[in-house]
């Protein structure tokens, strides 16, 4: 009777070891076997607990979910999210401008009238931001505050398409480029016909002009790792071509309090630029530059972006 019961005992410890031991092998092939498992998309996050009995997490990539995706050559994001900076290259010819304003009124008013008033030439620039000989018109009357001058884009639906094995795709999207440009001095649009730029006797705590386009941009994108995005390197360079859907000034003093005026202020209807982009893993960064004047004439400046983007390939 004895031997029976030990012989029990035996095999229920023997049985009870080989359950243990495939639990730790199935474990090992399958970390979320053991542990509170979450899964976003191609991320895996396992909660489980350490040696002490505190929580501990460890994040994976689903390369199983990955590859299939790699079976669609067409993929789809919506709301993809810019988030940046703005600021200008200016090629203005002040130093012409200035030459033009010590004329007499009558030849002042015969350059105004010309066709010359209404290019990037220094008749251009006088007509746009008219001043006085004794008080010369200057690049600093445009500077920016970089860090007030915010750049956001909300690209509706983005779509990357598959040329060669993944690694080598077409890149577009279609969205709104939204773009504040935050004025560190006194000036003024003053909407008409045509639009001038004048000094202003008021200290503005706020003085931005506010421009957006319906833009669509198309880029060739390389990619690393197709299989492992949490380890790929992406670079994506390509052109992109926007129109000008509203604009509008604001402006904050104490004497005016807040004023807010729309027109289009003689900014160029049409936006044609260069696009890119450049990241590793879920981190990406943008960059565009204009290749068309913020303006339709006057002040030859050459806008471009730079920032953070959010949800994109």
């Amino acid at each position: 009777m004895k031997h029976k019961v030990l012989l029990s005992l035996l095999l229920l410890i023997l049985w009870s070891g080989l359950t243990h031991a495939q639990k730790a092998v199935d474990t090992y092939k399958n970390p979320t076997a053991a542990a509170d498992t979450i899964q976003i998309k191609g991320l895996i996050i396992i909660k489980a607990k350490n040696d002490k009995g505190r929580s501990s997490y460890k994040f994976y990539s689903d390369t199983a979910y990955a590859r299939n995706k790699l079976k669609k050559n067409l993929q789809t994001r919506f709301f993809v999210f810019d988030v940046g900076f703005n600021n200008y290259i200016d090629r203005s010819d002040y130093s012409g401008a200035t030459y033009v304003n010590y004329f007499d009124g009558q030849t002042q008013n015969t350059l105004i009238n010309s066709k010359a008033a209404y290019t990037y030439s220094a008749v251009g620039l006088a007509t746009l931001a008219p001043r006085s000989p004794g008080e010369p018109l200057t690049p600093s009357e445009f500077k920016l505050i970089t860090g007030k001058s915010i750049n956001i884009n909300i690209w509706l639906i983005e779509q990357r398409l598959n040329i060669t094995k993944h690694k080598l795709n077409l890149l577009y999207a279609l969205g709104l480029e939204m773009n504040n440009y935050r004025y560190a001095r006194s000036i003024t649009y003053k909407p008409g016909y045509p639009t001038t730029i004048v000094r202003d006797t008021v200290n503005f705590s706020k003085n931005k002009l506010f421009a957006e386009y319906v833009t669509v941009p198309v880029m060739l994108n390389f990619n690393s790792n197709p299989a492992r995005p949490s380890r790929a390197f992406q670079a994506s360079f390509g052109v992109t071509g926007g129109y000008l859907l509203k604009s509008r000034t604001k402006q904050i003093s104490e004497e005016r309090g807040k004023v807010r005026k729309t027109d289009d202020f003689n900014l160029n209807k049409w936006r044609f630029g260069l696009a890119s982009e450049l990241g590793y893993g879920p981190v990406k960064l943008y960059a565009n530059f204009a290749l068309t004047a913020l303006h339709d004439y006057g002040l030859q400046q050459y806008p471009f972006s730079i920032g953070i983007r959010l949800n994109g390939f």
